[in-house]
């Protein structure tokens, strides 16, 4: 009778639990059963393993072999447990010493050749493994990148079960070169994509190159002074953005320049983005780091799951998870559904998202700063005089109503994108100013907030609650007199009005202030309304 046990990880979302893989071997017939709620792919781990063992030089025990994952109540899916099932029958076997594994947490597919293949979710894997108290890991050496992230942890990576093998035995370790040619891209790689998801979704368009000059400029966009304040007061203070105007306005090269207005990504907010990444399967082959802040753009025909998460069996991250500490932009917001849209509303209140289904529940984050941008009626040209607009009153009301008020509710920032004058378009207004000169002036006011919030659990102006803002932080004498007379005509909610005084905080920290004055209340309340009210044509008063 051989006895022997080895660690992995089972993942429920991005939180990871370690599962003790343990195999046990009894004289009778020879048979492999697999016990401890398994899903389909890991029940399939069978005949990988069994061949993986085979073609490595090692001889399959023909005992009754029995592997169980405890805690059996988890689920437990994907081919990922595959090297730590291999290991724990080998140890069984005394083909490697039991306790050479017995702490050793191992997460890899195997392939029928004994190669391991790497798989997605290593980062959030391997931080499970840290917080329960193993510090041995062995990957695949694709993702041995990925697992190095987390500090205090020793990885293995490996390219074969042959050289796992030669590893625990003390013997030689083999040499395993790539099996394609050079210049190919190498199909181990494929078990780390999701099919469709596409290469970069959730990544800013655009990557940095040596001199920083290979990403969207902000001063390709021409005009647009209030919605490029806009954008700037949005970055500063993460507050969610409104972009309303006729096609062709600006609206999508707005949305597309505000992730690099955004500062680079802390390293704590670096491994929970790449973690999310990493478990929905679009982090990029050689970055094992997302140091950017995520840009997230859906299709208006996305369902409701795929905007907050979810599908079969155990949910996995939707599109708000994906954009965590980054942006998420909805063009053509009025077309999206209204279930789909309407879900939002719970993940831009809390920064995460709960989602139940039959397999468990999953807690996934979701801190994104949200852009919606939509035509002001079917045809596009309600706002525009002299255009030929022929939609009708009743459906230009139908149409705006597909974006429900407590929806808008949550959103700081309402602009009207008006059409792009000839005397813009042809460059005789001046270019404006680029990307580089507003993240300067967005991370200053930024570094102001945080030093100002330093010692509490928010960062941002937007994550304040409005009891702290009017109590703790209060703004000037007689700042909030405007925005009070709005509440009581009911203009403002309380809800608008703590918005607003959060807004107002921004402006402030971009001026430069210490605490916010009536101008930037003003400023606040013209972009929360989209009621002009001469405050943004104040020199500096969106700045």
């Amino acid at each position: 009778m051989g006895f022997a046990r080895a660690c992995s990880v089972a993942l429920v979302g991005v939180d990871g639990v370690v599962v003790e893989v343990q195999a046990d071997l009894e004289p009778g017939v020879a048979a492999f059963t697999l016990v401890g709620l398994p899903d389909k792919t890991l029940v399939e781990s069978r005949d990988r393993v069994r061949a993986a063992v085979v073609n490595s030089g090692a001889a399959w025990p023909q005992k009754k072999l029995t592997v169980g994952l405890s805690p059996a109540s988890v689920p437990k899916s994907g081919a990922g447990f595959d090297l730590a099932v291999a290991a724990a029958v080998l140890g069984a076997a005394e083909v490697v010493d039991p306790a050479a594994i017995a702490d050793l947490v191992l997460i890899g597919e195997l392939g029928l050749d004994g190669r391991v293949r790497p798989v997605r979710g290593i980062l959030p894997a391997v931080l499970a493994a840290a917080e329960a108290g193993y510090r041995q890991v062995v990957v695949p050496r694709q993702c041995a990148a990925e697992a190095a992230l987390v500090p205090d942890v020793s990885v293995l990576g490996v390219r074969s079960l042959r050289q796992l093998i030669a590893v625990l035995t003390d013997g030689v370790v083999p040499e395993e070169e790539p099996g394609d040619p050079p210049g190919r891209p190498d199909p181990m790689l494929a078990g780390l994509l999701v099919p469709g998801a596409g290469l970069g979704t959730g990544l800013a368009p655009g990557r940095p190159d040596g001199d920083g000059t290979d990403f969207p400029d902000l001063a390709d966009v021409t005009g647009q002074q209030t919605a490029r304040r806009a954008l700037e007061v949005a970055a500063a203070g993460g507050h969610h953005l409104f972009l309303s105007g006729p096609p062709g306005a600006g609206k999508t090269m707005l949305a597309e320049r505000l992730p690099w207005l955004l500062p680079p990504l802390t390293r704590q907010d670096s491994v929970e983005v790449t973690a999310v990444h990493s478990v929905a399967g679009i982090l990029p082959p050689g970055e094992p780091l997302v140091s950017r802040p995520p840009y997230c753009a859906p299709h208006h025909s996305a369902t409701m799951q795929s905007l907050v998460g979810g599908g079969t069996g155990v949910p996995r991250p939707g599109a708000v998870s994906l954009a965590h500490r980054g942006v998420l932009f909805l063009d053509e917001a009025a077309e999206f559904h209204s279930r789909a849209l309407d879900a939002l509303r719970q993940p831009l209140e809390s920064g995460h998202v709960v989602i139940a289904r039959a397999a468990g529940v999953v807690r996934l984050p979701a801190r994104f700063l949200m852009v919606l941008a939509a035509n002001p009626c079917p045809c596009g040209r309600h706002t525009l005089h002299g255009a030929g607009c022929e939609c009708p009153p009743s459906v230009i009301r139908r149409y705006q109503a597909r974006l429900s008020g407590p929806l808008l509710d949550r959103v700081d920032l309402r602009v009207e994108v008006e059409p792009v004058t000839r005397r813009d378009l042809l460059g005789r207004g001046g270019r404006g100013e680029s990307t580089a000169v507003v993240a300067d002036r967005v991370r200053e006011a930024r570094e102001r907030a945080g030093a100002r919030l330093a010692g509490t659990a928010w960062r941002l102006n937007s994550e304040v609650p409005g009891q702290e803002l009017r109590t703790r932080w209060q703004p000037a004498p007689g700042a909030l007199a405007q925005a009070e007379r709005e509440l009581e005509r009911g203009l403002l909610t309380a809800r608008g009005l703590d918005r607003v005084l959060r807004v107002a905080w921004t402006v402030a920290d971009l001026r430069g202030r210490d605490r916010p004055e009536a101008l930037d209340v003003a400023v606040a309340l013209e972009l929360r309304t989209g009621i002009a009210r001469g405050a943004m044509s104040v020199p500096g008063a969106g700045t």
